[in-house]
């Protein structure tokens, strides 16, 4: 006697199995869900901690940094337009020091990543710059330039030049060699073999590369602007402590998280835009 075990469920039967737009539906709306229970619990601890901070007699002076106050606080910056002048100049400082990093940094990995020689040579000098914290060239910069804005363009750019040079030199290492030998057969030579091959075939991971680097660029530049500015996001924090406006500052910290959750986001979507080779 033979036994015959039916599956159950959508793949038995593929009429029943859900069609790919409908799959694409169900995974935004769990995704949605689970980033509302994210935000959700988050800000009941956060609303828990400011219960905290009211009822204990010794923290009542920081209870700005409860929801309430924080979020009143940036609704008035933002409605003000100050936060918007803030986050511009920020904005272009980090766009300044960011701009530099890939202007030196794809070169130096077009470089590293095309010569054995190079790479060889450039390998402890580099891995000992890149241990090297960015802040700790604070010193130097501002000897070295004449701005605040100059020396913190530089502290930005010494941060993110980093992904943005091994990121690059690890995408041109991925490229397969009989894609040079077909090109130069065809008679492509120089910039035309960097236009055609190596750009598109290192996008990807050169935008990755700057991704990192704008994360680390945006993690710097608070500190960097406690320097001698009087403005951007890094100087209003460091105005909100010293005249104890806590709801404001935290308002500030809010507001870096997302402009920086923006920032990602947009070359997230440009890295899979350029999602140039076959899936399978």
């Amino acid at each position: 006697m033979t036994t015959t075990v039916i599956p159950l469920g959508p793949s038995a039967n593929p009429d029943l199995a859900p069609s790919p737009p409908r799959r694409q539906m169900v995974a935004l709306a769990r995704g949605a869900g689970f980033a509302v229970v994210g935000i959700g619990l988050t800000l009941g601890l956060w609303w828990l901690a400011g219960l905290w901070l009211v009822a204990n007699p010794n923290l009542v002076a920081f209870g700005g940094f409860a929801p309430g106050p924080t979020l009143s606080a940036l609704w008035q910056i933002a409605q003000s337009g100050w936060l918007w002048n803030a986050a511009g100049a920020s904005l272009y400082r980090v766009g300044a020091g960011l701009g530099w990093a890939i202007a030196v940094g794809v070169p130096l990995g077009i470089l590293i990543g095309g010569s054995r020689a190079a790479a060889a040579v450039s390998h402890l000098p580099f891995q000992f710059l890149r241990m090297i914290s960015p802040l700790a060239w604070m010193p130097v910069a501002v000897i070295v330039f004449a701005t605040w804005n100059g020396a913190i363009i530089f502290l930005i750019a010494a941060a993110a030049i980093w992904p943005i040079v091994f990121a690059t030199a690890n995408g041109l290492r991925k490229i397969d060699p009989h894609w040079f030998t077909v090109a130069r057969n065809l008679g492509g030579r120089g910039f035309a073999l960097l236009r055609v091959i190596v750009l598109p075939a290192i996008a990807q991971d050169l935008l990755t590369g700057i991704r990192l680097g704008l994360g680390v660029a945006w993690i710097v530049l608070v500190p960097a602007e406690f320097l001698g500015v009087t403005s951007g996001l890094g100087f209003a924090i460091n105005d909100a402590r010293d005249t104890l406006e806590y709801d404001r500052l935290t308002a500030i910290v809010i507001a870096i998280g997302v402009i920086g959750l923006v920032l990602d986001g947009c070359l997230l979507a440009m890295i899979r835009r350029y999602r140039w080779h076959s899936s399978d």
